[in-house]
């Protein structure tokens, strides 16, 4: 019974990570201007490899491997939100304005 239990949230957490690697792929690609592309990649990015790490974790039966993917997952959960900001930094910094729309806000259409 415990070795299903374990099969089961093994599975579960690859298919969520998996799911929010999709996401945030399919994000870069429909998302409109630089910045929001580069926070679905990044938001998604940490959670998807975190809980494929997990399920990793849940599989690998030696206590030095676990600890070694759980010290990838904190590197990961370290380093990536600093990247996608240091990335969007460089590129504000450099000139590149996020698309915004006169109309948001006010409620009113312009025709």
């Amino acid at each position: 019974m415990m070795y299903l239990a374990l099969e089961l949230l093994t599975w579960l957490s690859f298919l969520i990570g998996g799911f929010f690697l999709i996401t945030g792929g399919v994000g870069l690609i429909r998302f409109p201007d630089f910045y929001t592309r580069i926070h679905a990649a990044g938001v998604t990015d940490t959670l998807g490899a975190a809980l494929l790490l997990l399920g990793m974790v849940l599989q690998s039966g030696d206590v030095l491997t676990a600890i070694k993917l759980i010290m990838i997952g904190f590197f990961i959960f370290l380093t990536t939100p600093t990247a996608t900001y240091a990335i969007a930094n460089a590129a504000f910094t450099g000139g590149l304005k996020p698309i915004l729309h006169e109309d948001e806000g006010d409620g009113s259409s312009k025709t």
